[in-house]
């Protein structure tokens, strides 16, 4: 096997790699990483409300310690699969080019084409490590709906199902909702999800979370009354 042939050979693996890579999203290397949070008061922060352990009805948020992110060196950082598979397909494809081509010896063709493939895998390094400067950290809590602070939308009938209309990342959602305490609650009202199963928020209103000691006076809705849904 001649020279031109290995780097076409190198050339090869190096593109069929790089495109089941691409094709497997392992170009993409994401992280995950925790932070703090602050208990023993309440506040909403983007529609959620993290609640001390007074209050009835919400636990308490847990948050996992603050991650430390070590960021690689450059030579580190272009040790990986995708980067490998880069380094060959330039590597092979510039060399096959000069040794067909150039005139050159055959060790400065391998010194261009060593060049050429790392300077191939640096960028793709560079580019990964941007996207991954540009990544938003996940937190679970920002996710867990239990504490969702809302407004209710539709009403939620004492023993009914209503809808409640939150904001998550900038984005208004709705949400199926019942009442915690089986009352009525009116549309506009500000309520705060304290349990969610199937798909279904469970709220009490702003009012009653922190007023617990509060008895709600609203009047209920008996069966066969016609209410005005507004």
């Amino acid at each position: 096997m001649t020279w031109p042939d290995i780097f076409l050979l190198c050339f090869a693996i190096g593109v069929v790699w790089s495109v089941a890579m691409l094709l497997l999203g392992g170009l993409h290397f994401g992280h995950i990483h925790g932070h703090s949070g602050h208990a023993g008061h309440v506040h909403a922060h983007a529609g959620h409300v993290h609640g001390s352990p007074a209050m009835k009805g919400v636990p308490a948020a847990h948050h996992s310690s603050p991650g430390q992110k070590i960021s690689p060196s450059w030579i580190g950082s272009m040790l990986n699969p995708s980067s490998a598979a880069v380094f060959l397909a330039w590597f092979g494809g510039v060399g096959y080019v000069l040794t067909r081509h150039s005139g050159f010896a055959l060790l400065l063709d391998l010194l261009l084409a060593l060049i050429v493939g790392l300077i191939g895998a640096w960028f793709l390094a560079a580019f990964l490590r941007f996207l991954q400067s540009r990544e938003k950290p996940l937190d679970p809590a920002d996710y867990d709906m239990v504490g969702v602070l809302g407004r209710v939308s539709s009403v939620i009938r004492a023993n009914g199902v209503g809808e409640v209309i939150y904001v998550r990342d900038g984005v208004r959602k709705p949400l199926p909702a019942r009442s915690a305490d089986q009352v009525e609650i009116q549309r506009g009202e500000e309520v705060v999800v304290t349990r969610y199963e199937q798909g279904i928020g469970y709220v009490r209103t702003w009012e009653a979370m922190t007023q617990p000691g509060r008895v709600d006076s609203r009047p209920q809705t008996l069966p066969g009354e016609n209410t005005h849904v507004q």
